[in-house]
């Protein structure tokens, strides 16, 4: 009997499977209970088709033998009824994958402490000639003293192998957001392949997104070979800029530029304390209101009465010009050279609003008639007023009607 992947049961006599933990596509990991030490463990189940792949069976025994803080122990290898399994240390934790995933991006300090450990743990399997293949947060465990363990080497080869990065049937293992160059482009993995992978983590934790991305997975594998990633610093300017640089230094496109696992590890450890420079005024939080407290109120002035302008004297009567002498009148005042020197002119009585009574009606004169004539006395006929026209006029002539002394006379028409 073949005990397929997914189905609960005592494994080789010994762990008895509990609970599904989680599938990928190397198989999948179950939590267990070891029989014989009675303590909890961690069952990786290959998948059957890799059952009969020998060298596998060679590096998952080698992957057993790493024994560092910041790897998962591997306790067991072995097949039962033609399947693969591999016992390995159970971690009480979650997956950095999740915890990026509920907090966002990590303030710098703490991101290069868990890159710094990430670090420690691939310099401890490069010794061993074991390349990891597939650094990614979802295979970065986390403990709740937030200690980093890697984890799933079900994917590692040798250093030194001949075998290319893609399986028979022409796939890329790995995942395409932490994909080394070379890789992307077919040749074989080295440990550099795993110190991209890292700086591409810590770029993700220090700037909340991935290097490079794209709508799909070959985009993303083309911006790996060619592109350029921003610096983390113009993405976040609360990165020191060293900090900065030696991210990119991990993601450079030649592997021969890239810095070995183990000068990263004590790089990031030297760096980790490394004081978080200041924000910009422009980007500083606002101070806190003062407390409110109540104005004090002012004295309210009452507004002026309007009084109407009243007489002094109600029954005062302006008297005639006529009654008022001339010799009372004062003279104007002279100027003078100074303004206190200048006399100050009399008071004028106040302008009342009452209509000055008229003045008695006196009789109208009336024209001086002429004395009439006498009767014996002719009456003067009146003349007859006459106009000029051109038609009327006469050119002058001594025809009768002219006066002796030359005067022209106009006839009455």
């Amino acid at each position: 009997m073949v005990i397929e992947v997914g189905v609960q049961g005592l494994l080789a006599d010994r762990y008895q499977l509990q609970e599904l933990l989680g599938r990928g596509a190397m198989g999948e990991v179950w939590r267990a209970t070891d029989q014989i030490l009675e303590r909890p463990v961690a069952v990786k189940l290959l998948r059957t088709d890799q059952a009969a792949d020998a060298e596998r069976r060679l590096e998952a025994q080698t992957a057993a033998s790493l024994n560092h803080p910041n790897v998962v122990g591997m306790y067991d290898f072995g097949s039962d009824r033609d399947q693969l399994y591999l016992p390995m240390e159970f971690v009480d934790g979650w997956s950095l994958a999740q915890d990026r995933s509920l907090r966002g991006r990590l303030k710098p300090r703490e991101a290069v402490t868990i890159a710094a450990q990430m670090a420690a743990g691939l310099g401890a399997a490069h010794r061993h000639k074991v390349i990891h293949r597939d650094v990614k947060p979802a295979n970065v465990m986390l403990t709740a003293e937030r200690t980093v363990k890697i984890a799933d080497f079900g994917i590692a080869r040798f250093a030194d192998a001949a075998a290319s990065t893609l399986t028979a049937t022409g796939k890329i293992l790995g995942t395409a957001d932490y994909l080394a160059p070379e890789r992307a482009l077919g040749r074989p993995a080295q440990p550099a392949s795993d110190v991209y992978s890292l700086g591409c983590v810590l770029y993700q934790l220090l700037t909340g997104r991935a290097p490079f991305g794209g709508p799909t997975s070959l985009a993303a594998l083309q911006q790996h070979v060619s592109a350029a990633p921003a610096p983390p610093v113009l993405l976040r300017p609360e990165i020191p800029q060293p900090l900065s640089d030696y991210v990119l230094s991990l993601l450079a496109k030649d592997p021969a530029h890239r810095p070995t696992a183990e000068q990263a590890a004590d790089w990031l450890a030297a760096h980790q304390h490394t004081p978080t420079p200041a924000v910009p005024d422009h980007t500083s939080p606002m101070p806190a209101p003062s407390p409110l407290r109540p104005r004090p109120r002012r004295a309210v002035r009452p507004a002026p009465r309007r009084t109407r302008l009243r007489a002094a004297r109600p029954n005062w009567r302006p008297e005639p010009l006529s009654a008022v002498p001339l010799s009372s009148c004062s003279p104007r005042p002279e100027p003078s050279e100074h303004p206190s020197t200048r006399a100050t002119p009399p008071l004028r009585p106040p302008l009342l609003r009452h209509r000055q009574p008229s003045p008695p009606h006196l009789p109208t004169p009336t024209r001086p008639q002429p004395s009439p004539l006498p009767p014996h006395l002719p009456r003067r006929r009146p003349r007859k007023s006459t106009t000029i026209t051109r038609s009327n006029r006469t050119r002058p002539s001594m025809a009768p009607g002219k006066a002796r002394d030359g005067s022209r006379t106009i006839e009455p028409s």
